[in-house]
């Protein structure tokens, strides 16, 4: 069963919130690395989740995941290294997942263009390894 869409639009909006408020994402990792599984839509389509909150991300280590732990994740790191390597490697990003490994699955260069748009509109500032600002990002990743 898929989850319902007013639901999943909700926890991403809120993910989006959340993440530029707090400059922080959280994922579910050990020692082998990221938590990840594949999509609803293909078994060739692989997703890494994330979540806007540790507790959240701590509940879904069960099952497949148990041993993993949640991992904070800097948001320019997110955004620069994980979510422009994500498309690059066609994986999408789970959001705000629940503990039956349902939600939203997107294109993670989308979840960029939307914290993004929301730090630009929230006026915040935020420190980039290969960006100068927001604005430049915003324009790299709309080519």
């Amino acid at each position: 069963m898929l989850p319902n869409t007013d639901t999943t639009d909700a926890k991403y909006k809120l993910f989006v919130e959340k993440t530029a408020a707090s400059n922080l994402v959280w994922g579910l990792k050990n020692k082998d690395g990221w938590a990840n599984s594949h999509s609803n839509d293909s078994e060739e389509i692989d997703v890494i989740p994330f979540w806007s909150d540790k507790a959240d991300a701590k509940l879904c280590a069960r099952n497949e995941w148990k041993g993993y732990l949640p991992a904070m994740i800097p948001l320019s790191e997110f955004l620069e290294s994980g979510c422009v390597g994500m498309s690059e490697n066609d994986t999408l990003a789970g959001i705000n997942w629940d503990t039956n490994m349902l939600g939203l699955e997107i294109e993670s260069l989308q979840v960029a263009f939307d914290i993004l748009t929301q730090l630009k509109n929230s006026s915040s500032t935020i420190k980039f390894k290969d960006y100068s600002s927001v604005d430049e990002f915003l324009s790299a990743i709309s080519e």
